[in-house]
């Protein structure tokens, strides 16, 4: 049996997939991790793991197919992230997550003060955020200078991968416009003189789209693996972007809204939009625009919860159903690890309103659940403000498993998810881009994964909704210069 590996390397695990020329899953493993904080806004990971997870994981799904021959391999993986190698491709120091980290504050500031917002946003498409990989690397290099020192290449899990198991040095151009300011969107190149200012001495990857093959896998990489040498591995991409591709939700007019340990949300178009509190990056294909978006927490709140209660999630669910809307008036703001967009506040914390003594976990977990709903509809807000046109929603990642949070979701929006067949996400993305790199034809993916289930949202409680939801932005707005004073005190 001819199949394609996908393989993504998540925030808490690693997840990889052979899947047949039909669509059809016939292998599955996960290795799980764990990410470090070092310091309060600072969030690594240590990339030897991913390599480690990628030659353990291929191990466990060879075993399970052994009669399987793999003809290609996808790679995906969080991010933006900041992985700096030497010049034997050896990690400088662990890498620097997505926007959850918030460390690069001060070169966010610096860097927009010397470049002007303005001109970041014409060239990069984006204003600078926690999200930009570019101040992470200017933090490196001014408070790391040793290590920076040995910097020759900048990685993301993909192109790490790719670069373990071909030895090719590659970027695709997705991932390249998250290094805001360091690639032009308009030009769909790098910034060279921009490049040379804040990231000197760091060689330029080569740029791909993510299904292009990046290379070939090597004899080296054939001998830890047991993948054949020569077996083609595309560039890959970001997890959100393969968990797009998994769903089919990459047209213009589609909305992918990721279920994770945070929320993602990516808005499809042909146009270039930009507005500062989004991020404008380029498509996963070709000829598309992406305006995004994220909450710092989503699965990362309610699994908060869950072990600080000790119950699990089902009994969590079956409680926050019982609670009813608005969890017995429990109101709670999400951001528990600051918050990405819009609101763009690495000092935003979590709230929780409306507290008595007769509350339970049921409460608080509903509360959770409506938090994140509540974001999602802040986010699609102001994405259509920006100018997206938002005609379809597809729901994807471990969260859609519980059918109440998908309907908070379409009834604090008032939007009908659909929901596909098989909703891992991104390392099913990551094999369905293989497969279509060495196919005469790329596979339907509407035959692949089709669509099973839509949740049409509840009118009855679009009211109540309403009025919560206005709450919930003048909670923020009204408590934001106490947030920050509670966060100057976490920061010692």
């Amino acid at each position: 049996m001819n199949v394609t590996l996908g393989f993504d390397v998540g925030t808490s695990s690693s997840k990889g997939v052979l899947v047949a020329s039909d669509g059809a899953i016939v292998a599955q493993a996960t290795a799980s991790h764990e990410v470090s904080r070092p310091a309060a806004g600072h969030v690594e990971h240590d990339a030897m793991v991913w390599w480690q997870e990628f030659v353990d994981v291929a191990a466990q799904l060879r075993a399970q197919r052994p009669d399987a021959v793999i003809t290609t391999v996808g790679v995906s993986g969080m991010g933006p992230t900041v992985l700096l190698g030497d010049a034997d491709d050896v990690p400088v120091r662990p890498a620097i997550l997505y926007g959850v980290d918030t460390r690069a504050t001060a070169q966010i500031a610096s860097m927009t003060a010397a470049l002007g917002a303005d001109e970041i946003t014409a060239v990069a498409g984006s204003t600078l955020t926690t999200q930009a990989a570019g101040p992470k690397i200017v933090w490196v290099a001014e408070n790391e200078p040793a290590a920076y020192a040995r910097a020759r290449r900048l990685f993301m899990p993909a192109s790490w991968l790719a670069r373990q198991l071909t030895g090719a040095y590659v970027l695709d151009h997705h991932s390249a416009s998250q290094t805001t300011p360091l690639y032009d969107v308009t030009a769909q190149r790098w910034h060279d003189a921009w490049w040379q200012r804040f990231a000197a001495g760091i060689e330029q990857p080569q740029l791909l789209w993510p299904g292009e093959i990046a290379g070939t896998i090597t004899a080296a990489a054939s001998a830890v693996t047991g993948i054949a040498e020569g077996t083609p591995v595309i560039a890959g991409t970001i997890d959100a972007w393969t968990e797009s591709v998994s769903v089919g939700a990459v047209a213009p007019g589609d909305l992918m809204l990721m279920y994770g340990t945070t929320m993602f949300l990516v808005a499809t178009g042909k146009e270039i939009l930009r507005t500062p509190s989004m991020w404008t990056t380029i498509g996963a294909y070709p000829g598309t625009t992406n305006l995004a978006g994220g909450l710092a927490t989503s699965g990362a709140l309610t699994a908060w919860l869950k072990d600080l209660t000790g119950a699990d999630y089902p009994a969590l669910l079956a409680e926050a159903e019982v609670a009813g809307v608005g969890g017995n008036g429990l109101l709670m703001l999400p951001y528990f690890a600051g918050e990405r967009t819009p609101i763009l506040d690495p000092d935003a914390r979590g709230m929780i309103a409306g507290l008595t003594l007769t509350h339970t976990r049921g409460d608080l977990y509903r509360a959770a659940l409506e938090a994140t709903a509540f974001g999602v509809r802040h986010n699609i807000e102001t994405m259509r403000a920006a100018g997206a046109k938002i005609e379809r929603i597809v729901a994807v990642g471990g969260g859609v498993q519980g059918q109440l949070w998908l309907q908070i979701v379409s009834d604090v929006t008032g939007l009908v998810q659909e929901v596909p067949q098989v909703t891992i996400g991104a390392s099913y993305g990551a094999a369905y881009l293989a497969a279509g790199a060495v196919a005469d034809e790329a596979p339907s993916i509407a035959e692949w994964n089709p669509v099973v289930t839509r949740i049409e949202p509840n009118p009855a409680n679009r009211p109540d909704y309403d009025e919560l939801y206005a709450h919930y932005l003048a909670l923020y707005t009204q408590t934001v210069d106490i947030q920050h004073a509670l966060a100057r005190r976490q920061h010692g």
